[in-house]
């Protein structure tokens, strides 16, 4: 429900994106989206290969986790020439790994 009242009002276009962040108890997710065309543009997760094998997710993601989560949707965004976004939190709080992966993205030079 509260998910639904903020996509009502955030979206994102080809000039920014929305960066949308999904969290569960085992894995953590984002992804940049045009909602203009209905297409995503980049995506980054703790499920994904390079990050799996670096970070030790037996007790779910940490802190630690989401910020390299950050830094590597920020590598992508900008080498696919994105540096503006507009934070889709999807409905969690911007507390802990919401906000370490918002601050991580910010540092490695997307703009909010």
């Amino acid at each position: 429900m509260k998910h639904q009242r903020i996509r009502k009002k955030l979206s994102g276009t080809t000039e920014r994106p929305r960066l949308a962040v999904f969290r569960s108890n085992q894995h953590l997710y984002c992804q940049v989206i045009d909602d203009t065309k209905m297409h995503t543009l980049a995506a980054m997760s703790t499920i994904q290969k390079p990050l799996r094998d670096e970070l030790n997710l037996s007790s779910g993601p940490t802190i630690e986790a989401a910020k390299r989560v950050g830094e590597e949707i920020a590598k992508l965004c900008l080498s696919k020439g994105i540096t503006k976004i507009a934070f889709d939190r999807g409905g969690f709080e911007y507390h802990g790994r919401i906000k370490a992966l918002a601050e991580a993205a910010r540092e490695s030079g997307l703009e909010f």
